[in-house]
């Protein structure tokens, strides 16, 4: 019974630990919002965020003074009418990059389990394309949410001018009493999205377990190489 009890104990100071705001991201998120971007990668989108370039070696999304972006749900991908995906109006059956994620044992990300940001923006006017400023697909992103930070993998993009969206996984760990589901998103626009630079932010087929069963053994597998990327920012 003790033994139960302090596994239980350790496990839980796990998580909690995985998941709080590092004190240099912190003062990113505080420095930064409060501020315009000045290296600006892009036009401004339909929301207002253009993808910035504020940080060396990474870009995020960053809206005018005193904001980020919101938080919409996407449901593209495996499954994207299960659970609380089935009301999402705009859903689609893949993702961006469906051909290389067949390549790690699995049909296609699955936004009900896999945690992916949506980020760069074609097909419309303006448009974006991160890898153009050293990002790679597939590789992990930072989301700084409800004073916490969770990790995700850049999975998809979209086809028009929308930014700041998620899959209902992500989601669901920014904001688990919203009731977030594929037609109701986070509306604030205090949620930081921060893509890393280079081929190191890349966890390949080996450093993620794309075929977990749930959202927390994925986000455990892509901790360590997300604290890593943390790290290295620059307040």
């Amino acid at each position: 019974m003790r033994s139960s009890a302090v596994l239980g104990l350790a496990t839980f100071g796990a998580v909690a630990s995985a998941f709080s705001l590092p004190a240099n991201l912190k003062t990113i998120y505080d420095n930064h919002k409060a501020r315009t971007c000045a290296n600006k990668l892009s036009g401004t989108f339909s929301g207002g965020a253009a993808y910035c370039g504020d940080l060396p070696g990474a870009i995020f999304l960053k809206g005018s003074a005193g904001n980020y972006d919101n938080l919409d749900i996407d449901c593209d991908g495996a499954n994207n009418s299960a659970g609380a995906c089935a009301n999402d109006p705009t859903g689609q059956s893949q993702t961006a990059f469906k051909d290389t994620v067949r390549t790690f044992g699995i049909s296609d990300l699955d936004a009900n389990i896999h945690p992916y940001v949506v980020f760069g923006n074609s097909g419309g006017n303006p448009s974006f394309n991160p890898q153009s400023s050293g990002m790679q697909p597939l590789s992990v992103m930072a989301v700084v949410c409800n004073n916490q930070v969770f990790y995700g993998i850049w999975g998809d993009t979209n086809g028009g001018t929308s930014t700041g969206e998620a899959s209902l996984a992500l989601g669901k760990l920014c904001f688990p009493n919203e009731g977030l589901s594929g037609n109701n998103g986070h509306d604030p626009k205090d949620v930081l999205f921060i893509g890393f630079t280079g081929s190191g932010a890349v966890p390949g087929k080996s450093g993620a377990n794309w075929t977990a069963k749930n959202t927390n053994d994925f986000e455990n597998s892509i901790k360590a190489l997300g604290d890593r990327l943390v790290a290295s920012l620059q307040a």
